[in-house]
């Protein structure tokens, strides 16, 4: 793996993490030395580094028995678990406890469907806890907290709904200096190879519309008009992907072990479209912001499609203790570690 995977980091490796689970949405634990990795099946795992070298040294399932437990976020010896259904917290005295440990349940009223009912989860600076539910469909009008990013207290209560207009975002981060939330979204199905964009959007504040289901992506206007349009201002994406690179994991980089001008740049997982004539995406995407706010983005990491067929998946994309960057890639079941070398 390590020779098919390209990166223009100047000695970057890369590295295969764990080979044991599928690897969906990941959270860093740096006070447990392990990496949580949820999935889109039952359980949660976690990879420990107990010498905290950069390599895997054991796998645990620490949970098992969920009901699609993609989206999941740590902080302060919580681990917080979004499932389809519901959103809960575990009290984590170590790793080997935690499969024994009774969930504290914050919420238990999402749209239970499995359409677009994996969930990505983040902790905000304001240590809310904020949570995805996509649109249960390709292009349809949401009904109740569909289509939207919500805001939990850790202590439980009802939602805050953060964003509407949302068709499908499997991904988050807030900005390092501003604190305010970035997110990723999937465009629509069925308008054309390459309509609509995929999305990186900004949310500054509550209470913003980001188009679905009047635009499947970006500025691509759909049939969709009942009532005679949508709600205005419809805001537009900061950055407008290749349309069905499946933008999923988001991350602003933090650290201090790439070279300097990185820091500040937001890296998205581009999972690779399905049914693309041509296919496109399976890498990283590098986006860079300039003084007005403007973006732009280029390929960071790739290779995981060759002449056509795809032999990894990305998914998301989290930063390590050490400053390199965790790549998690469901097809491979695996998470790579992309270290800045001498």
């Amino acid at each position: 793996m390590r020779s098919r995977i390209r990166t223009p980091l100047i000695g970057a490796t890369v590295l295969a993490l764990v080979s044991a689970t599928l690897g969906a949405c990941s959270a860093v634990a740096d006070d447990l030395n392990a990496v949580f990795v949820g999935t889109r099946g039952d359980s949660v795992y976690a990879i420990v580094d107990d010498e905290r070298d950069g390599t895997a040294d054991r796998t645990l399932k620490v949970l098992s028995g969920l009901n699609v437990a993609n989206g999941i976020a740590y902080g302060d010896a919580v681990l917080y678990v979004a499932e389809q259904h519901r959103v809960a917290r575990y009290d984590v005295r170590d790793l080997e406890s935690l499969a024994r440990a009774r969930p504290t349940v914050i919420y238990n009223r999402l749209p239970d469907k499995r359409w677009h009912g994996w969930r990505y989860a983040a902790l905000g600076p304001d240590r809310g806890l904020y949570v995805t539910v996509g649109s249960p469909c390709n292009i349809c009008k949401p009904t109740g907290l569909e289509g939207t990013i919500l805001r939990f207290d850790p202590g439980g209560g009802e939602p805050q709904i953060v964003a509407r207009g949302v068709r499908n975002s499997v991904g988050m981060d807030f900005h390092p200096n501003t604190g305010e939330l970035f997110f990723t979204d999937n465009g629509a199905d069925g308008m054309g190879d390459d309509v609509p964009p995929d999305e990186l959007n900004h949310a500054p504040r509550a209470g913003m519309h980001f188009g679905f289901p009047y635009y499947g992506g970006g500025d691509a206007a759909t049939d969709f008009l009942p009532g005679g349009g949508p709600p205005l201002p419809v805001i537009m994406p900061v950055v407008a992907f290749a349309a069905h690179v499946a933008a999923l994991g988001v991350h602003f980089y933090r650290g201090a072990t790439f070279p300097p001008q990185y820091r500040g740049d937001a890296f998205v997982a581009q999972h690779g479209s399905w049914n693309r004539t041509i296919p496109d995406g399976y890498r990283i995407a590098r986006v860079r912001f300039d003084e007005s706010g403007g973006a732009t983005w280029k390929p960071f990491a790739e290779g995981w499609l060759t002449r056509g067929q795809a032999w990894g998946r990305p998914v998301d994309v989290k930063e390590h203790w050490d400053g390199s960057l965790l790549i998690s890639d469901d097809r491979a079941g695996v998470v790579y570690r992309i270290a800045h070398g001498s």
